[in-house]
């Protein structure tokens, strides 16, 4: 394992990786120029007699689309990726078969053959596995199929004019690339040779290949639902409920996360793998003994796959143990956690929530519990308050250490329910229960935009009084984003730095302001943490963070969270 993380760390790879990378990218391009050129005359001479011009024209267009291939290929060679590496030789063999077919071009061939070299040579260095099927990666090789479309046709009238009736300039030549596909008569092109209608019609050809393939990797997430991955899905539901014991045991389960099993197969770690960041949810769960074996495990299933590994809100039990495995570790806020059996209304401190309590009693509201599985009337009417409470948030559903308002994933929790004197739900939230764990877990709390105050306060107390009679010793209120972090002279420098921005983004974020009000309750903070692999690392573990919490809707995660 120490060699494999050398082996990605040290400059020369790097070196190479970058080099044969551009190189890459850079035939794809001259693949592109030379689609576009028509070959010198005196090679087309000889050629005539083996190839007739079909067969010669086919090379062009089939070096063009390798071009486009190779363009997308480039950035995963970059991340060692073997399969990448293998569509590239073949792609380069058929290169180097395409220009010599089309004209003769032993020069675009030279080329192709001292990259295929080195990327042979370089063999070793890709191992990683395909990334899983994503909508973002969808849209860049939609947007690549876009821009290659167009580039290939703005060149390519740009450098044949002489084989038209008309005299080509870029701007010229991109409006008439664009006419081709949105006008009837081609906005009057007129070829004045074979070559130049030919290329019109490659024209065609290119977008409709392109196009095709980006609109394949857009759909691809959808249409390519692997059935191991439901078997996965039963294998750790059967881990996590034997062995579960936090806060976020539950989410593990929802349908965001893959799934790591460690070599024994006894412990799991739900990720998400967003481009070169794999972000496992809280520490692996299974039993104790297994814990070192399923970290290690994941660290060079990552490294396999070329991805960071990180670890998102852990317990302070295992620091000593990740360290050890060489991580680094990072304070990210503390988790509210009522004690049960201690907290009561009475006395100084509950004198406020007391007043609250009786004034909503007073004004008729009430609180219901309904246990699983929930009605389609109940999902139908708590819709209304969440469709309300995500517009007056101006935000959208989180995910990945939250549940979402998922009609399926709501059926199985108990849900508590404020409803007013004419008997409407004015807000509600579902609570989940941490398995091996004698604690419950509040997840979505939302409410309509109109409502007493006092109505959220009504719905804690309420719960906090129903799960205590349930025999339930805790009640955990979730993570207090930043909280507790940086407040010694001792804490790393990172953490102080992280500190900082916990005072000054509390403007536009307001995380002070929801401590404030969970501090009301009294509770015992715990800290939580980030697991990762160190500084190099940290941006794109950060980014693959955003969007895992945020479904991969970057904008949406500015907003304030809906849950």
């Amino acid at each position: 394992m120490r060699s494999v993380r050398s082996a990605l760390q040290s400059p020369h790879p790097r070196f190479w990786l970058w080099s044969v990378t551009l190189l890459t990218a850079g035939m794809g391009l001259v693949n592109l120029v030379s689609a576009v050129t028509p070959s010198l005359h005196d090679r087309v001479r000889w050629l005539e007699d083996f190839f007739p011009f079909p067969v010669r024209a086919g090379a062009h267009i089939f070096a063009a689309v390798i071009g486009f291939l190779l363009l997308i290929l480039s950035a995963n060679l970059l991340r060692r990726k073997r399969t990448a590496w293998l569509l590239t030789i073949a792609l380069l063999t058929l290169s180097i078969i395409s220009h010599l077919i089309k004209g003769w071009d032993y020069e675009e061939s030279i080329l192709a053959g001292v990259l295929l070299v080195q990327l042979v040579l370089m063999r070793q260095q890709f191992t990683a596995q395909s990334d899983r099927p994503s909508v973002a990666q969808g849209i860049r090789s939609l947007i690549v199929a876009l821009v290659f479309t167009l580039a290939y046709g703005t060149l390519g009238f740009y450098l044949l004019d002489r084989h038209y009736s008309v005299n080509f300039d870029l701007g010229s030549a991109l409006l008439q690339t664009l006419a081709m596909f949105f006008t009837d008569d081609n906005a009057g092109l007129q070829p004045t040779n074979r070559f130049g209608k030919f290329f019109a019609d490659s024209i065609y050809i290119i977008g409709a290949v392109t196009l095709s393939y980006g609109v394949w990797m857009l759909l691809r997430p959808v249409l390519l639902r692997s059935d191991a991955t439901k078997r996965d899905r039963q294998r750790a539901q059967s881990i996590v409920e034997r062995y579960g014991q936090s806060s976020l045991a539950r989410f593990t389960l929802l349908d965001d996360k893959e799934y790591y099993f460690s070599p024994s197969g006894q412990s799991v770690i739900a990720y998400a793998a967003k481009g070169r960041g794999a972000l496992a949810l809280g520490d692996p769960i299974g039993p104790h003994e297994d814990r070192q074996e399923a970290i290690a495990g994941f660290q060079q299933f990552c490294a396999r796959n070329d991805w960071y590994p990180a670890f998102y809100q852990t317990l302070p039990d295992d620091l000593d143990l990740y360290k050890a495995l060489g991580l680094q570790v990072l304070q990210i806020g503390e988790e509210a956690i009522v004690d049960l059996h201690t907290f009561t209304l009475e006395g100084k401190a509950g004198k406020n929530l007391r007043t609250s309590i009786r004034k909503m009693v007073k004004a008729g509201h009430k609180v219901e519990f309904y246990p699983p599985p929930i009605t389609d009337s109940l999902l139908k009417e708590l819709r209304w308050v969440s469709d309300e409470w995500l517009q007056m948030m101006q935000g959208s559903e989180k995910k990945f250490s939250l549940g979402w308002f998922n009609e399926a994933y709501l059926r199985d929790c108990e849900i508590a329910v404020v409803r007013n004197a004419h008997g409407q739900a004015t807000a509600f939230a579902n609570v989940i229960t941490e398995y091996r764990l004698n604690e419950a877990t509040i997840d979505l709390m939302r409410r309509r935009q109109n409502v007493e105050n006092g109505t959220m306060d009504f719905l804690f107390v309420s719960l906090f009084q129903h799960f205590k009679e349930q025999g339930y010793y805790r009640f955990n209120l979730g993570l207090s984003a930043l909280s507790g972090i940086g407040m010694s002279k001792q804490s790393p420098r990172l953490e102080r730095a992280v500190r900082y921005l916990y005072r000054h983004l509390n403007q536009f974020y307001n995380f002070q302001g929801l401590h404030i009000y969970k501090e009301k309750f009294h509770p015992r903070w715990e800290p939580r943490y980030l697991i990762y692999p160190g500084w190099f690392a940290l941006p794109d573990v950060v980014v693959a963070l955003v969007r895992a919490d945020s479904g991969d809707r970057l904008v949406d995660y500015l907003k304030p969270t809906g849950n």
